[in-house]
């Protein structure tokens, strides 16, 4: 947050006047105090819960729990407006800040919680909620709750996008972009938690009851929040690997990552499960990690390889499989890195493998694999039309390339076409010479992208880039 941009500080300013303007008229002795503060001293546990060494430093829990809301969203249910507004700011002021400025941002925080939780709390009492929840009133206490959600997550929301605008650049096109419907559905369940708590709060057992709802939903958010740790974990092992494989064979930048996605395409054509989907995505992005283990000089060479070079460079899918194997989330895609370059008719390696007997995750990339490296433009050779490359695959299907795989990115590529993004070399390493053999993926025909193919048909074969 740049803090320093006069913009972003009026901006800031403006958002924590206005929400103290919400929340002055609490200022009362007819403020039911005792549940604002019991409301807002349990908001800001949940926010210092993650400093305790027992949940923050071993466990990992969740950095500053701003986004546990189910407490918040109670105080909109049980309170006035002006009070509502109150509950979150202790939390927010105490919070652990990571980033710079740290103050402005508490602050901002802060007034941005206030003034979502004081309008949420005016459309919940205009739509008679406290008097549904006090009853209660099922299911119409769902109508008031609802509109309430939606309006807290149309505030926070609307102002997190104007700081980006005004304090971060962020384009003001992309500002808002998505943010809105990513915020719902996490602040929808917790307020039917806070609901929950409001209805018992009201309850002849009192806000003892209500409390017990705290804790399943705290671990809940924990466990939810392990899992998106979890998978950034996932994301930046990856992210190093084919940073890896790009510094060391740059002449095929980026075709990690357009590999994946195809295979994306094709594995939602053949309507896998979204668990399996994600798999052949890895497996798309990991498919070359093996080069690691290639010597340098080999994946750069200009001019032709020697059988022996051959040899070692055909190696790199075992290279792989073991780099691999020790990453237990990448278990099944192994399969697809040691198998990729295995063709139908039995002719490909490192094992020759025939038909099924080749794991569907390879086939999947197989064909992606092939199909990237003819629709991408390298230093050498201008991309082949997507159109083309269909039909090299097609007329390559049942020989080298599984046919239903062909199949269905052809079908995916009608539904949604294909953009794909050039690949340029960096200027401190020399283009390659056109040869007629390569170590990579296919440039004129549907050839085996790491050799040449049997079937090819052109009287002179272009390049085939490394």
């Amino acid at each position: 947050m740049r803090s320093d941009a006069p913009w972003a500080r009026g901006y800031i300013l403006c958002v924590a006047l206005g929400a103290g303007l919400c929340a002055a008229p609490a200022l009362t002795p007819r403020t039911p105090w005792p549940a604002v503060a019991l409301l807002a001293a349990l908001y800001a546990g949940c926010e210092q819960l993650t400093r305790c060494r027992l949940l923050g430093a071993r466990t990992r829990a969740p950095q500053g729990m701003g986004a546990f809301f189910p407490v918040l969203l109670a105080g909109v249910f049980l309170l006035p407006p002006a009070a509502a507004a109150l509950v979150g700011v202790p939390g927010a002021l105490l919070t652990r800040v990571q980033r710079r400025p740290r103050a402005v941002r508490r602050v901002w925080r802060a007034a941005q919680l206030a003034l979502a939780a004081s309008v949420s709390a005016r459309v919940f009492g205009a739509l008679e909620g406290p008097a549904a929840v006090r009853v209660p009133d099922f299911p119409y206490v769902l109508v008031p709750t609802g509109a309430a959600v939606f309006a807290f997550c149309a505030v926070l929301a609307a102002l997190d996008g104007g700081v980006l605008v005004l304090a971060e650049r962020v384009p003001v096109r992309a500002a808002w972009r998505g943010h809105f419907p990513r915020l719902l559905a996490p602040v929808a369940v917790h307020g039917l938690a806070g609901l929950t708590m409001a209805v018992l709060w009201s309850s002849p057992y009192g806000p003892p009851a209500a409390l017990l709802v705290l804790l399943p939903m705290y671990i809940s958010c924990w466990v939810f929040a392990q899992y998106h740790r979890e998978r950034a974990a996932h994301q930046a092992t990856i992210r190093a690997l084919v940073q890896a494989v790009d510094l060391k064979d740059q002449y095929t930048r980026g075709h990690s990552e357009r590999v994946g996605r195809a295979s994306v395409m094709i594995a939602r054509e053949l309507g896998l499960a979204e668990e399996r989907v994600e798999v052949l995505r890895f497996a798309g992005i990991l498919h070359d990690v093996g080069k690691l283990g290639v010597p340098t000089r080999l994946l750069r060479k200009d001019g032709p390889l020697t059988p022996e070079e051959r040899r070692i460079i055909e190696l790199h899918p075992e290279y792989g499989h073991e780099m691999v194997r020790g990453i237990g989330f990448l278990d099944e895609a192994r399969g697809a890195i040691l198998h990729h370059h295995e063709r139908i008719d039995g002719s490909g390696y490192p094992y020759g493998l025939v038909g099924r007997q080749i794991p569907e995750s390879a086939r999947v990339v197989a064909v992606a694999d092939a199909f990237d490296a003819m629709t991408s433009t390298r230093s050498y050779r201008r991309a082949r039309p997507v159109a083309d490359a269909v039909t090299e695959l097609q007329r390559c299907a049942g020989a080298q390339f599984d046919e239903e795989m062909v199949a269905a990115l052809t079908r995916a590529l009608d539904r949604y076409g294909w953009q794909p993004f050039e690949v340029t070399v960096t200027t401190d390493v020399p283009p390659p010479r056109p040869t007629a053999t390569g170590t990579d993926a296919v440039p004129e025909t549907a050839t085996d992208p790491e050799t040449e193919t049997a079937t090819q048909t052109a009287p002179a074969p272009g390049p085939v880039a490394r």
